[in-house]
């Protein structure tokens, strides 16, 4: 027998064995995003990755020459009317016999026949129903639904997990609209949504959350196929009736996919829809260890380069933005002074290190109009020194840490919109910096996020621009609290905001205060003393701070 340790009792439904383990469930994510992005789908345009995951899927069942045991977990609705479903699949013990496709695009089906001893998960379920769906269906199935039994050889196990594999990115990762995706977009949407399923899997993302977006997702793949197979029973020119229908479902599965791709750009977050996504990999350090300096300046001169070390691996970019793309973890940006323009300075993704070599206003770095965003990071780790940021026309912050560590040193940021937004779990440090002219706060800490902010000059910023003080400012400093960020300050000058210099914003219902009355301008000992508590709450250290405005420090219930 195949498959040892069943029994063969004729007459009897016999249990299923037991099928292979999964073994994605216990990958860690970066090694799951080197396995699709790096090895699996690497170099893959949108329109090519399907292809690609069906001729890794062909080599491993190359490997076993011989037929093998699988359970068949067939959709219900093949058995039983729909209204009466009560489980989500009928599992058969089948025996598998795999043929090599005409083409690889091809959907891969698979030959089978009931095994021996007859095994299901359905004690009663007649040996004969199964017979005559299998013959209906030529004894041929989707080899997506068929689960390799536990128990075999090597090569078994092998194909077990690339059917895992290849099913998980049916799933979970594909989506019929990513095919003008390019090479670099692709690659970067297929790790953003592992990095989502794990955010669902861990429960980052709240639950019902994560089952309303999985709930939605399997609905839209339903009616997508739904849709396609009703447009192709059509023979003739389609009645009035059915031209309704076609375009009824046209716009339902419309509706749907343009719901997903809205829930998938916020990534379900609750920061709002202006806070960018950088769909761009990381590319990490180079293989060999290296790193380079890449000196960006308009004309190079021997002079320039006289204080780099005789070992220093040097590129010279006239550029920033080609040194920006050329840049590897580790490496160093050196700019000189004059005035530039990067686009690449909103998809930072690598640990660099970016400095001017002058004083702050002789190195400027001015936004493009036409973008979004300004300065953008998910490293884990890069630094901006010596530099002048001009934001002119962006629509999010002049510096956004989307993820990771950001360190700004001796900077200067000269703000049309926002400010500087660190997003949750995000960090960022500011020292000897200065930052001005912020439509909004100077700094707005995102919920559980970090920031350490030492001898700053921050001022001139407001939620609206009128020379009237607005008791609604934001201020120089902005804090959201559930969940709690953290935030360190000291020795920094906060000065000319519209009424504050820092504004706690704080949720009605998670109030502390006496009644939940504590206003921006609000004094008294209730509301000194909740707001003492809440300073303490929020961990904010405050010492050596100069602070200038109307009010140093305020709570604002949203």
């Amino acid at each position: 027998p195949l498959l040892a340790g069943v029994s063969e009792e004729p007459g009897e439904t016999a249990p299923l064995p037991q099928q292979c383990p999964s073994h994605l469930g216990a990958m860690a994510k970066g090694d799951m995003v080197a396995l699709y992005c790096d090895v699996l789908l690497r170099g893959c345009k949108g329109a090519d990755a399907s292809d690609a995951m069906s001729k890794y899927l062909l080599e491993k069942l190359k490997m076993k020459e011989n037929n093998w045991l699988g359970i068949w977990k067939a959709n219900p609705e093949l058995f039983v009317n729909s209204e009466d479903l009560i489980i989500p699949s009928v599992g058969i013990l089948v025996e598998v016999t795999w043929k090599l496709p005409q083409s690889s695009s091809s959907q891969l089906k698979a030959s089978v026949s009931v095994a021996e001893p007859f095994s299901s998960n359905i004690v009663n379920i007649p040996r004969e129903l199964v017979d005559n769906i299998l013959e209906e269906l030529d004894h041929c199935v989707p080899l997506l639904e068929v689960y390799p039994a536990e128990g075999q050889d090597n090569a078994v196990f092998e194909i077990a997990r690339a059917l895992e594999v290849v099913r998980f990115f049916h799933d979970f990762i594909w989506r019929d609209w990513d095919a003008d995706e390019s090479c670099e977009t692709y690659l970067a949407l297929v790790e953003e949504r592992i990095n989502l399923w794990y955010d669902i899997q861990n429960g980052a993302i709240p639950a019902p959350v994560g089952q309303r977006f999985k709930k939605h997702l399997e609905k839209y793949k339903v009616l997508r196929l739904e849709s396609i197979q009703y447009q192709s029973n059509i023979e003739e020119e389609p009645t009035e009736e059915e031209f309704v229908e076609c375009w009824r479902k046209y716009y339902e599965v419309g509706m749907l996919c343009g719901l997903l791709k809205i829930w998938e750009d916020l990534h379900l977050r609750a920061h709002g829809p202006l806070n960018p996504r950088i769909l761009r990999r990381r590319k990490g350090y180079r293989e060999d260890g290296k790193t380079v300096t890449h000196v960006v300046a308009k004309t190079m001169t021997a002079e320039m380069v006289k204080d780099f070390s005789m070992d220093t691996l040097l590129q010279q970019h006239k550029n920033l933005n080609v040194a920006l793309e050329s840049c590897y973890s580790g490496d160093t940006v050196v700019v000189f002074p004059g005035e530039y323009k990067a686009v690449n300075l909103s998809m930072l993704t690598e640990d660099i290190i970016i400095r001017g070599t002058g004083r702050p206003e002789e190195t400027m770095i001015v936004s493009e109009p036409t973008h979004d965003s300004f300065v953008l990071s998910k490293a884990k780790d890069i630094k901006l020194m010596h530099l002048t940021l001009v934001q002119q026309g962006t629509l999010d912050g002049i510096v956004v840490v989307e993820s990771g560590h950001m360190t700004l040193a001796n900077c200067v940021l000269r703000c049309e919109g926002t400010g500087v937004c660190v997003l949750p779990g995000a960090s960022l440090t500011i020292t000897d910096s200065e930052i001005t002219g912020a439509q909004g706060a100077g700094v707005e800490l995102y919920p559980g996020s970090t920031a350490i902010l030492e001898r700053n000059k921050i001022h001139h910023c407001n939620s609206i621009r009128t020379s009237e003080t607005s008791h609604r400012s934001l201020g120089g400093i902005n804090i959201k609290v559930v969940p709690v960020p953290k935030l360190k300050m000291k020795n920094n000058h906060i000065f000319s905001n519209g009424g504050h210099g820092v504004t706690i914003l704080q949720p009605t219902e998670t109030s502390t205060s006496a009644g939940g009355s504590v206003e921006s301008t609000a004094s008294g000992d209730a509301e000194e003393d909740a707001l003492s508590k809440l300073i303490q709450d929020l961990r904010l250290e405050m010492n050596t701070n100069t602070l200038d405005d109307i009010k140093d420090i305020s709570v604002i219930h949203s």
